[in-house]
C-alpha cells in the first residue's frame, strides 16, 4: 500500500519514506485498520544515525549533565500532563486495557523523572596508586544509541531506555515494532515540544528486517538495546560483533512461581493469575509456569482455576482484567500451543470467558491453566507469550530449583513460602536476573535493575544500573612528580 504518512524523525523534521510506502497499522481489539505509518528502511536509518552523530559531536555533546536532567525531568512532566491522551493511544494500538495504559503512561513519566534526577549523578572514582601519581576513573556516555522497541509496552520501552541513554549523555535512533508504535510517535512530538535538541531523538518506523537490520548493522552505531525474541536477538548480537559495538538484549523468560505447602494461600492466588493475566501474558517475565509442591497441588490448582475462571476478556476500551494479544499471527501461536498441549493428552483446568464487547475479527484468547503439565513439554520450556500458564507439581526443595532452572531461560522467579530460611537458598540457586519473595513483580520497577540469565538476555535496564550500560569507564593516569 502506499500512503502519504509522516511518522520519521530526523534531524528534528518529521516526513515519510523516500518511496512513499506505509504500513497499515490494525486495532487488536476490532482487526480493523485505524491507520497508517512510513515504511523506513537503510535510505531513512543511515540519515537518523548520521543525525544523532552530528547532535553527539554537537549541541548534546555541549550539554552540562544538569541540563539534560532538566530537559528529561520537563518530558516527564509533559508526559504526565498528557497521560489520558496517551493512554487512549497505547490502549487502542496494543489492546491493552485502559487501566494497564494508564500504568503504562504512568511508568513511562516516572521514567523521565528518576533519569532527570539521576542525569548529573553519575559519579566517577579515583583510584589510589603510586606516589607521585593520580588517577581518575570517568564514565563517558558511548555515543550514538540504536533502540529496537518491542510491541508490547511502546511507552514504558520509550521511556525504560531512551531516558536511561539520554541522561548518559548519548544520542538515539529508534526503531519501535511496526506492530504498535503510535504511542512513540506522541511522545517523540513531546521530546520536541519540550526542547530536546533536533537529532538527539531519530525516529523511523518500519519492518523489523528493514529499518532494524539497517540499524543494528550501521557501523556508525556506538550501542545496541533491544527487546524482543532470542531468535532475534540472536541476529542483532551478530550484527552487533560485525561492528564491535556493544549490546544490551532482554530475550523474554519461562518464569516460575514456586508454591511451597506454608503458602499464604489468598495472598499468593490473585499475584499468580495477575502475572499471566497482565498485557494479556504478553509481557516477558510474565509468570508463565506455576509450580506447586505436591502436598498441596491438588488443592491449590482448584483454587487456581476459580480464579483463572472469573477472568474476563474484553476490548480495550471494556477495560476488563484481559485484552486481545496483538495480531492475528500471535493469536494462532498462542492457539496453537493451546491445541498441541490438548493432543498431548494435557487437562485444561481452568478458563477465562469472553466478554461481549470481544467482538468478531479482534484477536482474542481465553486465559488458560493447564496441568499438570511435564517439565519437559513445550509448555514448560518455551514462552508462548500469551495467557498460558503451566501447573506443574514438585516434591521438595532441591526438587523445585531443578525445575525452575530447567529451561534456556532466566529472567525472574516468585518464592512462596513463610519459611525465612527457604527463602534466601532459593533465591541464591535461582538462575533468574530478579526473584520476589511473597510477590511478584513491582509495577514498572523503574528503580530495580532488571535483565535475565541464558537465553534471558545480558545486560541490565532500568536503576543505575542502566546508566552504567549506556557509559563506558575512561581512566586517566595524571603524573604530578
Amino acid at each position: 500500500m502506499t500512503e502519504s504518512i509522516k511518522t520519521i524523525l530526523i534531524d528534528g523534521k518529521w516526513q515519510e519514506a523516500r518511496d512513499g510506502d506505509a504500513i497499515e497499522v490494525v486495532a487488536p481489539s476490532t482487526g480493523q485498520r485505524i491507520g497508517a505509518i512510513s515504511r523506513g528502511g537503510k535510505t531513512e536509518i543511515d540519515a537518523a544515525v548520521a543525525a544523532a552523530r552530528r547532535a553527539f559531536e554537537g549541541v548534546w555533546g555541549q550539554t552540562p549533565a544538569v541540563e539534560r536532567g532538566r530537559l528529561l525531568s520537563k518530558l516527564g512532566l509533559r508526559i504526565a500532563e498528557c497521560a489520558e491522551e496517551l493512554a487512549q493511544i497505547e490502549a487502542r494500538d496494543t489492546g491493552k486495557a485502559m487501566k494497564l495504559a494508564r500504568n503504562d503512561v504512568a511508568a513511562t513519566a516516572r521514567y523521565f523523572e528518576y533519569y532527570g534526577g539521576a542525569a548529573d549523578k553519575l559519579h566517577g572514582e579515583t583510584i589510589p596508586f603510586l606516589e607521585g601519581y593520580q588517577v581518575l576513573i570517568v564514565r563517558e556516555p558511548r555515543g550514538v544509541a540504536g533502540h529496537i522497541i518491542p510491541w508490547n509496552y511502546p511507552a514504558q520501552m520509550f521511556g525504560r531506555t531512551i531516558a536511561a541513554a539520554l541522561a548518559a549523555g548519548n544520542t538515539a535512533v529508534l526503531k519501535p515494532a511496526e506492530e504498535a508504535c503510535l504511542s512513540i510517535i506522541r511522545l517523540t512530538e513531546l521530546a520536541i515540544e519540550v526542547g530536546i535538541p533536533a537529532g538527539v531523538i531519530n525516529l523511523v518506523t518500519g519492518y523489523g528486517e528493514e529499518a532494524g537490520a539497517a540499524l543494528t548493522a550501521n557501523p556508525d552505531v556506538d550501542f545496541l538495546s533491544f527487546t524482543g525474541s532470542p531468535e532475534v536477538g540472536t541476529l542483532v548480537q551478530k550484527a552487533a560483533a560485525d561492528n564491535h559495538v556493544p549490546c544490551v538484549l532482554e530475550l523474554g523468560g519461562k518464569s516460575p512461581q514456586i508454591v511451597f505447602d506454608d503458602v499464604d494461600v489468598e495472598k499468593a492466588l490473585p499475584v499468580i493469575v495477575s502475572a499471566i493475566i497482565q498485557n494479556t501474558g504478553q509481557t516477558c517475565s510474565a509468570g508463565s509456569r506455576v509450580l506447586i509442591q505436591r502436598t498441596i497441588y491438588e488443592e491449590f490448582v482448584a483454587a487456581l482455576a476459580k480464579r483463572v475462571n472469573a477472568v474476563r476478556v474484553g476490548s480495550h476500551d471494556a477495560d476488563l482484567d484481559c485484552g486481545p494479544v496483538i495480531s492475528a499471527v500471535q493469536c494462532d501461536r498462542v492457539r496453537g500451543f493451546l491445541e498441541r498441549a490438548q493432543a498431548d493428552g494435557v487437562a485444561v483446568i481452568g478458563e477465562g470467558r469472553l466478554d461481549a464487547s470481544a467482538v468478531d475479527g479482534g484477536f482474542y484468547v481465553k486465559p488458560t491453566l493447564l496441568g499438570p503439565v511435564d517439565e519437559s513439554h513445550e509448555l514448560a520450556q518455551d514462552e508462548v507469550f500469551g495467557p498460558v500458564l503451566a501447573a506443574i507439581p514438585f516434591d521438595d526443595e532441591n526438587d523445585a530449583i531443578r525445575i525452575a532452572n530447567g529451561t534456556h531461560f532466566g529472567l525472574i522467579a516468585g518464592i512462596w513460602t513463610e519459611n525465612g530460611a527457604r527463602q534466601m537458598r532459593l533465591a541464591k540457586k535461582l538462575r533468574v536476573g530478579q526473584v520476589y519473595i511473597n510477590g511478584y513483580g513491582a509495577g514498572g520497577g523503574i528503580e530495580l535493575p532488571f535483565g535475565g540469565f541464558k537465553r534471558s538476555g545480558h545486560g541490565r535496564e532500568k536503576g543505575f544500573e542502566a546508566l552504567k550500560e549506556y557509559t563506558v569507564a575512561k581512566t586517566i593516569v595524571i603524573n604530578h612528580k
